[in-house]
């Protein structure tokens, strides 16, 4: 949102007023827009509200006060300036008392118009920036607290969650061991209106080979030696929810068959039954491997690769995004802190920078491990490895630490630009310039 963009309502029933007052406005690159009522003005204004409404308090019908009431009920934080007569300065406090921005009183030079406008105009641009800023902190909020980071892949991410969320279509996540793939699953089921339903995640990797069949499927009683009664499988306990399938590439191939079927029919079959039970979840599946290549070798079927594909989300590795770093960190010392009963360790820019510059093998579990020791006292040396460090500035550090320090007041405080000031102990114009500098307001 720029200022310059913003249009201005001039209400004027002087024709020849109402003239000087747009051309002092465009002659410095506000855009204007005329009205000779109030309510023409109402007209004028649609469904979109102007940037600023510049009106004469005495209007033929409905007065300047009275339009200004109107405007501010629809939206309370819009700049009305009001032209006073020499004679209507009380009422004009009194109008500011009632939420008017500003007023003028005639004859005024063009040049203070302008002055007041141009105030005026950069107040809703920065009012308009930050509605823009918590609307996006408001819909990131309905993804918890598990997508954290300001890297420009995290943000598309997010996105494409709530995109995605609310869909029935498969999905497949793709990612390195520790980057949060149970996480974003997580996420996709809390955004979507299967939230209430159950969220049932299976390690295909972790089951033992004979048991896993008994519970993903389920079984009846009898079904095998040991089965007593009857179980309700992992997939029909995740029916009107969510069903996320970790390390689906270690899943077994005659399993895998099974597992379309069901994909294709919506029903399954417990071990030892020849009835159908009608499952409706939503399927999230996830994997390490490049799960198209496991396909072409003959390793997965690749039926239920395109399956389980219909839609996908690719999570960056920690060393794609080390600008998220200071924030995850600070996230996590916060979490330990208080799961520990610790206060919260100060961060030198030093040990920042080391971190940044560590290439994270373990992603974000290695990251909140180290979180956890610093928290505890008991951090054995780090980095590991030195190897896998590279070079980070000292200014790429202290920028990355700053920015994680702004959005997370932001976060804190209900993105209140003067809490959040407050909370970082700077003025509120100079937290404004850094959210701009940092990428934190919203285009």
């Amino acid at each position: 949102m720029n200022a310059r963009t913003l249009k201005v309502l001039v209400v004027e029933d002087d024709p020849d007023v109402l003239l000087g007052c747009e051309q002092a406005l465009q002659l410095e690159g506000v855009a204007t827009v005329g009205a000779e009522s109030a309510e023409q003005a109402l007209q004028r204004i649609g469904e979109e509200l102007p940037g600023l409404i510049v009106s004469d308090i005495r209007l033929p019908g409905r007065d300047g006060m009275a339009l200004m009431r109107e405007v501010l009920a629809l939206d309370a934080d819009l700049p009305v300036v009001l032209i006073t007569g020499h004679g209507d300065v009380s009422l004009a406090v009194q109008a500011m008392r009632a939420g008017a921005y500003d007023f003028i009183e005639k004859p005024f030079p063009p040049e203070y118009l302008v002055d007041v406008v141009r105030r005026g105009l950069e107040k809703r641009a920065l009012t308009q920036e930050v509605r823009a800023l918590r609307h996006q902190l408001q819909d990131n909020s309905r993804l918890g607290s598990h997508i954290i980071g300001n890297a420009v892949a995290m943000e598309e991410i997010r996105k494409m969650i709530l995109d995605l969320a609310d869909t029935n279509v498969s999905l497949l996540i793709n990612g390195e061991t520790g980057t949060g793939k149970e996480l974003v699953a997580r996420s996709l089921h809390e955004a979507s209106a299967r939230r209430n339903g159950n969220f049932v995640a299976i390690n295909c990797g972790g089951l033992p080979e004979n048991l896993v069949e008994s519970e993903i499927f389920g079984h009846e009683a009898g079904a095998f030696t040991g089965a007593t009664k009857r179980r309700i499988g992992k997939i029909e306990y995740a029916n009107g929810g969510t069903l996320f399938l970790d390390e689906i590439e270690s899943m077994p191939m005659a399993l895998q068959i099974k597992l379309l079927r069901v994909l294709q029919e919506r029903t399954l079959e417990r071990l030892g039954s020849n009835t159908s039970v009608p499952v409706d979840c939503r399927v999230v599946a996830a994997t390490k491997e490049d799960l198209g290549e496991m396909a072409q070798q003959g390793r997965f079927r690749e039926d239920l690769y395109y399956r389980l594909n219909v839609a996908s989300i690719n999570l960056p590795a920690l060393r794609e995004r080390r600008e998220d770093v200071p924030l995850l960190f600070s996230h996590f010392l916060q979490q330990s802190a208080a799961a520990h009963a610790r206060s919260v360790p100060v961060v030198s820019a030093a040990r920042l920078q080391q971190l940044m510059a560590y290439a994270w093998p373990g992603n974000v579990r290695e990251l909140r491990n180290v979180a956890d020791r610093c928290v505890l006292g008991i951090e054995m040396g780090f980095p590991p490895f030195a190897s896998r460090c590279e070079a980070v500035s000292l200014h790429q550090a202290v920028d990355a630490f700053e920015r994680a320090m702004v959005a997370e007041a932001l976060r804190n405080n209900g993105n209140s630009l003067s809490l959040a000031a407050g909370a970082l102990q700077i003025p509120k114009t100079t937290l404004h310039d850094k959210m701009r500098k940092f990428g934190l307001i919203a285009s």
